[in-house]
């Protein structure tokens, strides 16, 4: 049972219940993608968001060597058109737009919206879907390149986002989406990455089904670092065969394959792995707490509140989180109420132990927080495994 990740609670509401929902992930046996249950609209879960893309300087250099690269790879013009779906502050869009591009973003979340129109990037503040796409080609012209970065997974009506992207896409254009890859997830005990606000999980055996299914073509694929290991893919319209399916695609197809990814057990046997974590963690702050240890962690992101709410770590263990956030500030995480704070606080502090939740960011945070070590700090890693490093 869990709260929604994104849910940070207020001052005024620290004497208020708290709504929590099962969270089991499942896979279905005909198509083999894993998912979650909708328990709220995606109305109620992303019509504010907590998230906003620029706080992470990681993220930041990934947004322009995106841009970069799939720029010269299409030999984008001034009078290419790219629409960025899930498009949250603007900050990919930015790199485009400063090049001359013509852009457009499309993301529900009202305050993150306002955020990237404030740094002049036109965003739609809607879901989208078919309608939208049909919206946006009313308005203007088709999309020479449409991205959706990290944001598959929070579309519950995936068939009605993947049918908008091949209506909005121009005949000769190009699709690129990353998302965590399953294969990574499962093997690496990734369990935190499950959450009510990603509805789906996918493999590229789930996933090419999908876009298969609407006239896609995945052409090519590409392994990268994000959010501990995640898939880029490239889609094309069928009829379109100026841009042959690499061998890339049947590579990694196969490697799922190995792995066992077409087998229902490999998925129920999951669960073993991320007890050992809980296990693992709770023994290693109950022995710093016995001995006089003091702990805070960094990052209050979504991904951190599974795994805090899965093991029961509250304010017995862990006395503040700190981010650089100012939304989530002053506010508690929810379900287990840790107060979130400037990361100023853990100067003050002097903690001996600090439990990085956003792992996947490790080194920037580690680079950040370099100063612990004056004092002895230590960093405690949680994934793959639970590990105190310096």
């Amino acid at each position: 049972m869990s709260p929604l990740s994104n849910a940070y609670v207020s001052e005024a509401d620290l004497r208020r219940a708290e709504k929590f929902y099962p969270l089991h992930a499942f896979v279905c046996d005909g198509c083999l993608l894993v998912q979650l249950e909708e328990h709220e609209s995606p109305e109620h879960i992303f019509s504010e968001y907590a998230y906003f893309s620029s706080f992470s300087d990681t993220w930041l250099a990934h947004c322009r060597d995106y841009a970069s690269s799939i720029a010269s790879r299409l030999s984008l013009r001034r009078e290419n058109f790219v629409v960025e779906l899930g498009s949250n502050d603007g900050c990919l869009l930015k790199s485009f737009a400063d090049r001359g591009l013509e852009v457009l973003g499309v993301d529900p979340a009202a305050n993150v919206a306002e955020v990237a129109m404030q740094a002049g990037v036109p965003t739609l503040v809607r879901f989208f879907g078919v309608s939208v796409a049909r919206e946006i080609l009313a308005a203007g012209r088709p999309a020479d390149l449409i991205v959706a970065n990290n944001v598959l997974a929070h579309a519950p009506r995936l068939n009605d986002f993947v049918g908008g992207m091949k209506r909005l896409l121009g005949q000769t254009g190009v699709v690129t989406l990353e998302f965590p890859h399953l294969l990574r997830l499962m093997e690496e005990n990734q369990f935190d990455t499950v959450y009510h606000e990603h509805f789906f999980y996918f493999s590229l055996l789930a996933v090419q089904r999908v876009f298969d299914a609407h006239g896609l073509t995945l052409f090519d694929v590409e392994e990268i670092p994000t959010h501990g290991g995640s898939l880029r893919t490239y889609l094309r319209h069928r009829e379109d065969e100026s841009r042959p399916v690499r061998g890339t695609v049947a590579e990694l197809l196969e490697r799922e394959r190995l792995a066992g990814l077409e087998r229902i057990d490999t998925y129920v046997s999951f669960g073993a792995g991320v007890e050992r974590i809980k296990r693992d963690l709770l023994k290693l702050l109950i022995e710093a707490k016995d001995s006089g240890q003091s702990v805070v962690a960094y990052g209050a992101a979504a991904k951190g509140n599974t795994l805090l709410n899965y093991c029961g770590v509250r304010t017995d263990f862990i006395d503040f989180v700190a981010d650089r956030n100012p939304y989530k500030q002053d506010r508690y995480l929810p379900g287990t109420r840790i107060p979130i704070c400037h990361p100023d606080r853990i100067r003050d502090a002097r903690p001996d132990l600090v439990l990085i939740l956003p792992w996947n960011l490790a080194e920037e945070i580690v680079g950040q927080l370099s100063y612990i070590r004056d004092w002895g700090g230590r960093f405690v890693l949680p994934i793959p495994d639970v590990r105190v490093v310096t």
